[in-house]
């Protein structure tokens, strides 16, 4: 069965309504639903010391990349180390690529080597 994956609709994000990033701690998570509760894009980060999180893994479904869902999981992964006061190391590429592309003093500062 062939799948369509640029035909799947974005919900409320097709309405103009603003990303909205869900943070699980438990599970080390930052979450953005799409279209419903089925589908969602997902940041993954570990604790790799007592104040160092390592961001692992960005991944937004195919049909709905190039919307700016990952831009909003890594700002809210980053404003999550800086407001906790934290290090970050940056095993994900994408995360890598926003930094290059925000060079906030904010999250420069608090790049684990």
């Amino acid at each position: 069965m062939a799948h369509a994956a640029a035909a799947v609709p974005l919900g409320a994000l097709e309405q103009g309504s603003p990303i909205r990033v869900e943070h699980d701690r438990r599970r080390r998570q930052f979450t953005v639903r799409l279209n419903g509760c089925h589908d969602r894009a997902v940041l993954l980060y570990e604790y790799v010391g007592k104040r160092i999180v390592d961001l692992q893994h960005t991944e937004v479904p195919d049909a709905y990349r190039g919307r700016g869902i990952a831009k909003h999981l890594a700002k809210a992964a980053l404003d999550f180390v800086v407001e906790e006061d934290l290090k970050a190391h940056l095993t994900c590429w994408y995360i890598q690529k926003y930094i290059k592309e925000n060079p906030l003093p904010q999250y420069l500062e608090r790049l684990q080597p």
